[in-house]
């Protein structure tokens, strides 16, 4: 029994020797030490937590506490670059693969990945299939699967991706090998599909053990026998399918305030939320044009902002982010393709001008602010056009197989590939040229785009930007002596050794624009520069590709053999109904918002926050949320029956409801939920 505590004790001193020495943090956050545990006791493990909940910590923790290299699973190329630069300024050994990567980079990326230096490989879920991977993959030493934004493996969650179903496959190839799947935001449905979907194939797990031991404590480590038993335990707080272990973190933000206002002038609502609420601010907008109006009128009024989209070049992005992140700029007007990765803890404000299409997008966006604990709002401004145009928003999401296949048949015209050839090829797409040269329609024809990537025809994301990269490849007497003949070119190479660890050894992603301020010279002699040695052979750079990217998964076949899988295409529209609904819901619920998200989610213990719009005027009202509920129910069943003047609406109810009726039928008109009629009834629907 001592001898087990011990081990116990050892383990824990162990992961917090590794959090402080590399992230210089004395304790982990909540559930983190439990996660952490759970993996290293061998268990398959889901973690549910908030955005800017740590996520990566639970990951990163175990995979520095064990021999061998941890195999992150990333849908976007911008958030692996991000994980892999931040590990590397720690001093830890990271590597990335992804979709675009020349097939040379790729052989000695995985190469590297074999030495016992590099403690991580991020991966795109699309390259888990291809042979040079597989061909790698048994000399690999893995010692845990993460999978991150693991409800991208869900067909019935959000932001469905077809190629995180190859996961499966990989567990087959790796027995034994834990896996841990995070996301921030899962249904209760779809955190059964995640388990599911990632089960393992073959018993058994393995238990922390000392064939698997950091290199910061191998000596403590040795007097420890590994015939003991697992090193750590956990005591899992649910059990999910496939034998996961789940641990969810409450989706209530005990210090964010949610409110709703349904405005008519929305811009000038918005000035006066940013007026009266001080400090950093995220403006959500849902077309790169609004970012740009908004902006303008913001700056109209004296309020420091800018905008932020997809569109813009990269050097663009990457300023006007680090100019808002310094407090530079108060406030980023910006569409989704802004926050993801970004750890701001100071954001006081987030507010979306346009409603989202689900709640999963809310929460997450909404999330990005007040992470430091302190007070923070996340307001969200709509008015009755808004609400129409999402529930007929199925409509433009889900165009017809006929769609499908005339967009499919052009964009294979349009990349000039023949049939039965393209498979695991990248091709640079320009949207707009695309639609503009085969005269398509705009929404069916990106919407189509993603029903094929769905159904694993293509790969499309055109937020993801292949960034910069570069190595040497070349040896040290070699280049010594092009420095001698060379010597033009002698400070830039020293400067991008020094700046960049490991560039000697593989390649690394640059920042043409860092490495030009650290020279003082133009961005643009530097990439010109670069090319230059690179025709000598002394490295090799792979500029920036700011175009978007296609890849086929599969040779294009002709239009008229276009198979997709439809029942689940058509299961696939019903549930993104269900969430568009569930989202109007959320709009113009008069019960605690805080508590209506935290149900959505599975949470049904979840009080109400008391600090939300509603939960503030029933306050003022004197209302408890159940009794809300009731009188509005009340009044809706009365109306649904006949129409009432107000009077004779109160009448009818109890007489110890009045002041409050009255209070309640003031909400429901606002929120045009109960409307008078031309009569001047009171009905439950707006006369047509």
């Amino acid at each position: 029994m001592n001898f087990h505590v011990s081990r116990l004790t050892f383990c824990i001193l162990l992961i917090h020797d590794i959090l402080s020495r590399y992230w210089g943090y004395e304790a982990f956050r909540p559930q983190q030490e439990e996660i952490i545990q759970s993996i290293l006791d061998g268990k398959d493990t889901l973690a549910l937590l908030p955005t800017g909940g740590g996520k990566s910590i639970c990951y990163q923790v175990p995979a520095l506490a064990q021999e061998g290299i941890c195999l992150v699973v990333s849908p976007l190329i911008a958030l692996m670059k991000d994980q892999v630069e931040n590990l590397k300024s720690r001093g830890i050994g990271a590597l990335v693969i992804y979709s675009g990567m020349q097939r040379k980079d790729v052989i000695r990326t995985l190469e590297n990945a074999r030495q016992s230096y590099f403690k991580f490989l991020y991966v795109s879920p699309e390259r888990l299939e291809t042979s040079l991977f597989k061909e790698y993959l048994p000399a690999l030493d893995v010692n845990l699967i993460a999978v991150d934004e693991a409800h991208c493996i869900s067909q019935w969650g959000y932001d469905f991706r077809p190629s995180y179903l190859k996961i499966a496959a990989l567990r087959e190839e790796l027995p034994g090998v834990p896996v841990l799947a995070v996301t921030a935001s899962a249904t209760a449905r779809v955190q059964e599909d995640i388990c599911e979907k990632l089960a393992a194939p073959l018993p058994p797990k393995r238990g922390f053990s000392t064939a698997r031991t950091s290199p910061i404590k191998q000596s403590a480590e040795n007097t420890v026998s590994s015939k003991s038993g697992p090193l750590c335990t956990s005591q899992s707080p649910l059990e999910g399918r496939g034998g996961f272990t789940i641990f969810r973190q409450s989706f209530k933000r005990e210090n964010l305030s949610y409110s709703v206002f349904r405005e008519d002038a929305k811009p000038a609502k918005l000035v006066d939320i940013l007026k009266k609420v001080g400090g950093s601010a995220i403006v959500y907008c849902k077309s790169r044009k609004r970012t740009t109006e908004m902006a303008a009128l913001l700056q109209m009024h004296g309020l420091s902002a800018d905008f932020y989209h997809a569109g813009l070049p990269q050097d663009q992005r990457n300023r006007r982010q680090q100019d808002w992140i310094d407090n530079k700029t108060r406030i980023i007007v910006c569409t989704n393709a802004f926050g993801m990765g970004i750890d701001k803890p100071d954001v006081r404000l987030v507010v979306h001008v346009d409603a989202p299409d689900c709640l999963e997008n809310y929460y997450q966006e909404a999330g990005r602010c007040g992470r430091d604990g302190k007070k923070a709002y996340a307001v969200l401004l709509y008015h009755e056009k808004d609400v129409e145009e999402l529930e007929n928003l199925h409509i433009t999401r889900f165009p017809t197989f006929e769609v499908i296949q005339a967009v499919y048949e052009a964009l294979g015209n349009y990349l000039q590939i023949h049939v039965h050839t393209g498979q695991d090829r990248s091709y640079d797409f320009r949207f707009d040229e695309f639609v503009r040269n085969f005269k398509l329609n705009v929404h069916q024809a990106l919407y189509a785009l993603q029903a094929l990537e769905s159904d694993g025809w293509i790969s499309y994301n055109e937020k993801n930007f292949i960034p910069s990269t570069l190595g040497f490849t070349t040896t040290k007497e070699q280049l010594y002596e092009f420095y001698r003949n060379h010597p033009e070119h002698e400070e830039l190479l020293v400067l991008l050794l020094r700046t960049y660890e490991g560039i000697y050894d593989f390649p690394v992603f640059i920042s043409e624009a860092v490495v030009a301020r650290l020279l003082r010279e133009d961005e643009a002699r530097v990439k010109e520069q670069l090319r230059r040695i690179t025709a000598f052979g002394i490295i090799s750079y792979t500029p920036q590709n700011d175009s978007p990217q296609i890849i086929l998964r599969k040779n294009r076949v002709a239009t008229r053999d276009l198979k997709i899988n439809l029942a689940q295409y058509n299961r696939r529209k019903e549930q993104f109904i269900e969430r568009v609904k569930t989202m109007v819901d959320y709009l113009k619920t008069g019960s605690c918002r805080s508590r209506f998200i935290s149900t959505y989610f599975g949470d049904g213990a979840a009080a109400d926050c008391g600090i939300c719009d509603n939960c503030l005027s029933r306050r003022r009202a004197g209302m408890t949320t159940d009794e809300f509920t009731t009188i509005a129910s009340a009044i809706k069943n009365h109306l649904a029956q006949k129409a009432l003047t107000a009077d004779e609406l109160v009448a009818q109810l109890p007489a110890n409801w009045k002041e409050k009726a009255w209070q309640v039928l003031q909400f429901l008109q606002a929120e045009k939920q109960v409307a008078v009629n031309s009569r001047g009834l009171l009905q439950n629907k707006p006369a047509v």
